[in-house]
């Protein structure tokens, strides 16, 4: 039999939240607590129970009938004691303005779930889903779940109250136990019995508190008493291992299809409880002694299939998984609600599944039958397991050709096992190899949290490295997965004394691919397929995984053709030869190669060159030299294929498959339905798996371009003769430039921040909820999903055009790889949202794929700017001045949120305003010495023309002057002052600049700055620091820098004044008596009265004079003056207030004039007052006189 063609293909991504935020643990009541006690784990192996309490044992999707959204509910039985109700959204797409359900409810139950007793309903009256549980306990739990309950935390972190209901049936109290569990609405229930019975349950709608809120009704297929005989557990034959309700589409019927252990089909009538017909699976006749070959394994779930949507009329498919296993299809019509018509159709067909090739063991694990349309027949999709391998088939068929298309018609889905690895490291790799390991490793959504700490765990325990969990505390995925693999790892030193690096780096390889080993086995068990399931309404079909999920999208055309090796192209096989002869060539190379290739691909992608294309070429091919390792069958292997000197190619079949690697969708309306995050998740894992192909594809024809253009005997034989391998070239560098970009995004794994509606809340002691982990307020997406995320949507889709989902998200993905893409992929955009989610790192990784149009150079000197690189951000700044300045009419102002309005005023407005921006920024970061090149720069380009110059040239000076005091430069920064016209600034930045040099010492530089009209303002200001100086000993020597500044100035007399102060203040601090030098007259004060009696000889001697106060400063009795006219406040007239100052105006005293013959004669007492304290002659009391001898 011929290969099954590969048409489908798989996109499967992990269950694992995007943050911990949306995990919601709810514990639920119980009306019956014995029975149960060991449910908590041992405390040993926890990170091993983490991992296995998030694989499912069972699983499947729910579709609601009567809402659209959110409409797929998927459910899951975690925990290895079943005990946790897992439910979620699982739809792709939703109404616009409508919110994402994105909360995960993980319900805990005190009983262990019957994994087959889980039933979903909804009803056309409330918008909200019913979950019916049965534990083992035998309880039956009521959940009502409305939509907001998947959106919002509060809603079930205020209680479930009502929400959550228990019943304990009274069938399974004594004799009955459940088996299967099927909701035929959200008020009817069957449960199927091990005696082969059932029983239905009616929702009691009366409100009446004193009626159980299920009315039970019995039904079985054998007499009452038989039935209480079998009752005590044990499986009858007659019990239902599948069972199917359907109405047929008529009016109060109500039928129960059950496919029993003993090979028989059974239809019920709910209504009544009577068995309308009973049939062999296989519609054969069985010996009665041989019962026992036919009879059902007990574990099988799914054996029979409805479809259809006639009115009265349905296909019923059944499957007999006896032997080799065989399908039967049924013609199933009614015209009224007691009976049914079951009709066998091709009775004389065997319709035998043909199982996947090769030499394994495949199982039909489960299948699906739909309708497509009442003119389009029916779907089959087979789901077939190998262990934890399966694989999915699909047939499409109508009523009348089924034997046909049974023989002609199967197509498959590609799913791909190829497990990645890293390659082998050398001692020249350009990448580290530990960080080539955690790429691989941490690649998204490759493996779960749970499954990576579970593989260090193991992993330590395999090498002996004991108490490793409880240093990881705190640390990173990347972090614990290093300190593990360095702790088994060490540098060593040969008998020279050298460093073994070598073994070193051989050591750390042979480890890592150890700890990989141990990743990937216990990442198995996580891809076993548990059910197969299909929505109708999309017609995308998913198989559900333990800790996985798979959607099923149709092949590219690229991908069929790669999957399908031996097919025909646009009816040749020419494509299909090409694209195979470069992909096998390319697998022909070393990892050394692949990697010195890449090198000078990545050159050539990048970089602007001047070489013609024939030179490019030539170029790659002497800088790649992959011709030196290529061996003469590698080559003949592809002469083989495209013929003698490469005939088989040409211009025209190249360009069929750039247009096969260029394929965009046109849809009409193609955002009418916004992707969910379940949605965009799955575009992001399709786009990953796409762009690796159409990557590999693309770079193995440039490889194999350049070898087949100088793999020639003679001149007139060479490929460029009748190819236009320049253009061919420069094309596949394109496409690969694209395909590089969307591959970085989405691999690159960024942190965005929540909605408030999915944020945790505070909860509440009586919640429900178990609050067992921490939560966060962000979530880890693809910089993919980020960027471009919300202009991802669906069309409508009753009028797409002979689309269904599979194809749409096929086309998405393809559209978003093109380089004609109706996506547009703007770097520089990307780099902006990226430098607002403060990743400069990741936006640096983007500047290669840049353009050089002004704003992509200022986004990039923004980049380099946030990474503290200030140089390479100046020169961007600079490059982009002109373009970024220059005047639009209506620039486009789109920045992702980088830049502010503002901002944008200060663009587009001129080299001043631009400066003035550029300047803002480095100040920000506090680069004053770029500060001041932009604001040199921008006072440069300031004029009578600017708008508002005035303003614009105070602003850049006064960053200006802040850039100058900032780094010290104060020539600039007194240059900068006196250029200033605002005055009220200019005496600000007066008392900035003194406060400046004086707190840093650099009083010389500033006593000989001149400051032209500002001397005054100095004096002013120097005198105010010496008037409020309390310390003038150990503080800023604002007298002596006055003085100095003074003495400079020749106001000799102003410098004897300021020194006179300072004596006065360090007589107050007692400074007086201590002894400065080795003379005891030497002190601070007599110090002072030498410099004051030197300064004063400088004047003639009718002008050696000065003023003070003798009992303090006039400032303090003036101040003291205005306070005592301010408690007169309440005084009815002017003469009270100036009675008030009067009263306080003796205590304002004079001012004397102090001459120089009085400077030395109070020079003269202080060095005799030193003297009689030295000779301690001094009086007992403050009236005391001293007598000097």
């Amino acid at each position: 039999m011929a290969p099954v063609p590969y048409f489908f293909k798989e996109t499967r991504i992990s269950l694992e939240p995007s943050t911990t935020a949306y995990s919601v643990d709810i514990k639920l009541p119980t009306s019956n607590s014995q029975g149960w006690s060991q449910r908590q784990p041992a405390k040993s192996a926890k990170a091993a129970a983490r991992n296995d309490a998030s694989r499912a044992t069972a699983s499947a999707i729910y579709y609601r009938k009567y809402h659209s959204f959110p409409r797929a509910f998927l459910w899951r039985v975690l925990g290895g004691d079943n005990t946790i109700l897992s439910i979620r959204t699982a739809d792709i797409y939703k109404p616009k303005k409508a919110s994402d359900a994105n909360l995960i409810l993980n319900f805990h139950f005190y009983h262990p779930i019957r994994p087959t007793c889980i039933a979903l309903s909804d009803a056309p009256d409330h918008d909200a889903v019913s979950v019916f549980v049965l534990d083992t306990a035998n309880q039956l739990y009521t959940l009502f779940l409305r939509p907001d309950s998947f959106r919002k935390r509060s809603f079930v972190e205020t209680g479930l109250g009502d929400a959550c209901r228990i019943y304990q049936p009274n069938a399974f109290r004594n004799f009955k136990h459940p088996y299967r569990l099927i909701a035929v609405n959200s008020d009817q229930l069957v449960v199927t019995t091990s005696d082969g019975g059932h029983v239905r349950y009616d929702r009691n709608t009366t409100h009446n508190v004193s009626h159980p809120p299920w009315k039970e009704t019995f039904y079985n297929a054998k007499g009452w008493f038989r039935s209480i005989l079998g009752g005590r557990g044990d499986m009858d034959i007659k019990a239902a291992a599948s069972a199917v309700h359907t109405d047929l589409g008529l009016d109060d019927a109500s039928f129960l299809f059950t496919v029993c252990l003993d090979h028989h089909l059974r239809v019920w009538n709910l209504n009544s409880g009577q068995i309308l017909g009973t049939m062999d699976l296989l519609d054969a006749e069985r010996d009665p002694q041989e019962t026992g070959k036919w009879q059902l394994d007990a574990s099988q779930t799914n054996l029979m299939q409805i479809a259809g949507s006639i009115e009265g009329k349905r296909l019923c498919v059944t499957y007999s998984p006896i032997g080799s296993g065989e399908f039967k299809f049924w013609l199933l019509q009614s015209n009224h609600a007691n009976s049914v018509d079951v009709t066998v159709t091709f009775s004389t067909e065997r319709f035998i599944p043909t199982p996947p090739l090769g030499s394994d063991v495949w199982t039909l694990a489960d299948f699906r039958v739909i309708e497509c349309s009442p003119s389009d027949g029916y779907r089959l999709w087979l789901l077939w397991k190998n262990n934890m391998a399966y694989r999915v088939q699909e047939l499409s068929f109508k009523a009348d050709n089924l034997p046909e298309a049974w023989q002609h018609g199967w197509r498959s889905v590609f799913s791909d096992t190829v497990i990645p690895t890293a390659q082998a490291s050398s001692p020249s790799d350009p990448v580290d190899p530990t960080e080539r390991w955690l790429q691989l490793i941490l690649f998204p959504g490759r493996f779960p949290r749970a499954t990576i700490e579970a593989a260090i765990a193991a992993y330590e325990g395999v090498v002996g490295r004991q108490g490793g969990g409880s240093s990881r505390n705190g640390q990173g995925l990347a972090e614990s997965i290093c300190s593990a693999i360095a702790a088994t790892a060490s540098l060593n030193k040969t008998s020279s004394g050298d460093m073994e690096h070598e073994q070193f780096r051989a050591s750390s390889e042979t480890q890592w691919r150890k700890f990989y080993r141990i990743l990937l086995e216990l990442d198995k068990p996580r891809g076993e397929a548990l059910t197969l399931s299909y929505e109708s309404e999309s017609g995308i079909p998913w198989v559900v995984c333990a800790d996985s999920i798979s959607a099923i999208r149709e092949c590219s055309e690229l991908e069929q053709i790669c999957h399908n090796p031996t097919s025909r192209f646009q009816g040749s096989n020419e494509g299909p030869s090409l694209i195979t002869s470069g992909l096998n060539f390319l697998d022909s190379f070393s990892d050394s190669m692949l990697q010195i290739c890449r090198s000078v691909l990545r050159s050539e992608m990048f970089e602007e060159s001047p070489k013609t294309d024939q030179e490019r070429i030539q170029f790659f091919s002497d800088k790649a030299g992959f011709w030196r390792q290529i061996s003469d069958e590698d080559c003949a292997q592809v002469t083989d294929v495209l013929g003698p000197n490469f005939n088989l190619v040409t211009t025209n079949l190249y360009e069929r498959l750039l247009e096969v690697c260029d394929e965009t969708w046109d849809a009409e309306h193609p955002t009418e339905h916004p992707l969910t995050e379940f949605g965009r998740r799955i575009i992001v894992r399709a786009v990953q798996d796409m762009a690796e192909l159409q990557w590999n594809v693309c770079f193995s024809q440039l490889i194999l371009l350049v070898h087949m253009e100088f793999e020639f005997d003679r001149p007139e034989d060479a490929l460029h003769n009748r190819v236009e391998i320049g253009v061919v070239y420069r094309n596949l560098l394109t496409y690969l430039r694209r395909l590089e970009l969307v591959r970085w995004l989405a691999n690159t794994q960024i942190s965005a921040p929540l909605p408030k509606a999915d944020r945790p809340s505070s909860v509440s002691g009586n919640s429900p909820v178990a609050p067992k982990r921490q939560v966060d307020d962000h979530r880890v997406i693809t910089a993919l999903e980020g960027n471009v995320g919300h202009l991802l949507g669906l069309p409508e889709l009753d009028s797409a055009v002979s689309e269904t989902m599979p194809a749409i998200i096929t086309s998405i993905v393809v559209d978003l790889c093109a380089p004609s893409s109706n996506i547009e992929l703007q770097p520089q955009y990307i780099q902006c949202g990226l430098l607002v989610r403060d990743r400069p790192d990741l936006a640096a990784e983007l500047n290669p794929f840049c353009k050089e149009d002004p704003f992509s150079t200022y986004v990039q000197g923004r980049v380099h700017l946030a990474l503290k690189d200030y140089t390479s951000a100046s020169t961007y700044f600079k490059k982009a001045a002109y373009g970024m300045s220059v005047p639009q009419a209506e620039p486009d102002k789109h920045s992702s949120g980088l830049l502010d309005e503002t901002e944008w005023n200060l663009l587009f407005a001129g080299l001043p305003r631009y400066y003035a921006h550029i300047v803002a920024l480095f100040e920000q970061h506090k680069a004053y010495s770029y500060v001041i090149d932009f604001s040199r720069l921008a006072l440069q380009f300031v004029n009578s023309r600017t708008e508002d110059a005035e303003k614009a040239r105070t602003e850049i000076q006064c960053r200006l002057f802040s850039g100058a005091i900032a780094t010290s430069q104060f020539e600039l920064a007194h240059a900068t002052l006196v250029a200033m016209k605002d005055r009220a600034l200019q005496m600000s930045c007066l008392r900035a600049l003194i406060q400046r040099m004086c707190d840093n010492l650099h009083n010389a530089e500033f006593v000989a700055l001149p400051f032209p009209g500002l001397q005054g303002a100095v004096d002013d200001v120097l005198a105010q620091h010496c008037r409020d100086a309390a310390d003038v000993v150990t503080g800023v020597p604002y007298h002596q820098i006055l003085y100095a500044w003074r003495v400079r100035r020749n106001d000799y007399r102003g410098a004897a004044a300021v020194l006179l102060d300072r004596i006065h203040k360090l007589r107050q601090l007692g400074e007086g008596d201590q002894v400065a030098g080795d003379d005891m007259l030497d002190t601070a004060v007599t110090r002072q009265y030498l410099m004051l009696i030197n300064v004063l000889s400088c004047v003639e001697p009718k002008q050696a004079w000065i003023t003070t106060e003798a009992g303090g400063s006039a400032r303090t009795a003036i101040v003291a003056a205005a306070a005592a006219a301010a408690n007169a406040k309440d005084a009815k007239d002017d003469a009270a207030a100036a009675a008030a100052a009067a009263a306080a105006a003796p205590v304002v005293e004079k001012r004397k004039v102090v001459t120089l013959a009085d400077i030395r004669k109070e020079y003269q007492d202080e060095l005799d007052r030193i003297a009689a304290i030295h000779n301690n002659q001094f009086g007992f009391a403050a009236d005391d006189e001293m007598e000097i001898l």
